[in-house]
C-alpha cells in the first residue's frame, strides 16, 4: 500500500432522486469508500448527496425541499456525508455533467487559496456561498491533477441502473458520458445478479473508459429501493429499518408518499428526453 500522504483525495458525489432516500443511499458511500481507501491509492474526505430538482419530471417525484430536507435528516449524524441543494434550487432540469462541472468549480475555488479553514468549512452541509448571477460559479470543464495540492478529485458515484440508463436512447448524450468518465471518473456500486461488466464490455463507449469505471461489488444482498417504499407507504405498511428514522418521522409527519403524489407527473415526458428529442429533431 502506498504511503497515505500520498493518496489522492477524493470527493464522492451522488445525484439522483432519492425519493425518498434509503438506508441503501446511504450504503453507496460506505461502499466507495472502503473500495477506494482499500486501493491504497485514494483517500475519501467528503461524501455529497445532490437531489434533483422539480423540472426533472419524472413520475412520483415529491417537492425537492421535502426529499432535500430528509437527505439532510438521514446525513446529520455523519461526520462526512453532506447534503448539496445547488442542483435541486435550478428552475431547470440540470445535466449530471453540468452539476459535476459546478461541484468541481466549486472545491477549486475552496482550495485555490490554500486556505485550509475555508477548505475544511466544505465539510459542513448547508454553508452559504457566493455565486455570480443566475445562482452558478463559473465552469472550468478539465478536472485538475492529481498534483494539484489540497484540490481532491471528484468522482460520480451510483448504482448499477445509472449505468445501465447509458444505453437508453435520448436520455444521456454521448458526450456527456464521454466527460463524465474521462474527466472525472464512476464509482459502481453492483448489487449480487447485475451483469454491470458485460454491459460494460457490450458498449464500446464504456468499454473505452473501462479504466475509469470502479465497480464495487454489494455482497449482502438488499433489494430496498425508493420505488418499493412509497409503494409500502400507499399500502400502509410498515418502512421502519429501510430508512433512517429520521426520515420515517418526517414521511409520517407531512404524509408524504400517497396515491395522489405517485400520480405526479403522470403523462409527462421526462426532462431529458424532452430535451434531447428536441435537439435531435433539428436540422
Amino acid at each position: 500500500m502506498e504511503n497515505s500522504d500520498s493518496r489522492i483525495e477524493v470527493v464522492l458525489l451522488a445525484c439522483g432522486s432519492f425519493n425518498p432516500i434509503t438506508n441503501m443511499h446511504l450504503r453507496l458511500f460506505e461502499l466507495g469508500r472502503d473500495y477506494l481507501n482499500d486501493t491504497g491509492k485514494y483517500k475519501v474526505v467528503k461524501g455529497i448527496f445532490s437531489p434533483v430538482g422539480d423540472a426533472y419530471k419524472k413520475k412520483g417525484l415529491i417537492s425537492a425541499r421535502h426529499r432535500v430536507t430528509m437527505a439532510q435528516l438521514a446525513t446529520e449524524s455523519s461526520d462526512w456525508v453532506g447534503v448539496d441543494d445547488w442542483e435541486s434550487s435550478q428552475k431547470e432540469w440540470q445535466e449530471t455533467v453540468k452539476v459535476l462541472r459546478y461541484h468541481r468549480q466549486k472545491l477549486n475555488h475552496s482550495y485555490s487559496t490554500n486556505n485550509f479553514d475555508e477548505a475544511a468549512s466544505l465539510s459542513k452541509p448547508g454553508r452559504k456561498r457566493k455565486r455570480e448571477a443566475g445562482g452558478r460559479l463559473p465552469v472550468r470543464r478539465n478536472q485538475p491533477s492529481p498534483e494539484t495540492k489540497g484540490v481532491p478529485q471528484l468522482k460520480l458515484l451510483c448504482g448499477t441502473d445509472i449505468l445501465e440508463s447509458f444505453a437508453i436512447p435520448n436520455l444521456w448524450k454521448p458526450e456527456d458520458i464521454s466527460e463524465i468518465l474521462t474527466d472525472y471518473g464512476m464509482v459502481c456500486i453492483t448489487r449480487p445478479g447485475t451483469q454491470a461488466q458485460k454491459f460494460i464490455y457490450e458498449s464500446d463507449l464504456l468499454w473505452n473508459h473501462k479504466e475509469d469505471i470502479h465497480l464495487v461489488e454489494e455482497l449482502f444482498a438488499d433489494d430496498i429501493s425508493a420505488t418499493k417504499i412509497r409503494r409500502a407507504l400507499r399500502r400502509q405498511r410498515s418502512i421502519r429499518y429501510l430508512v433512517p428514522d429520521g426520515v420515517l418521522a418526517y414521511i409520517e409527519k407531512h404524509k408524504l408518499y400517497t396515491a395522489e403524489s405517485e400520480d405526479q407527473n403522470s403523462g409527462v415526458i421526462l426532462a431529458p428526453l424532452q430535451r434531447y428529442m428536441k435537439e435531435s429533431k433539428r436540422p
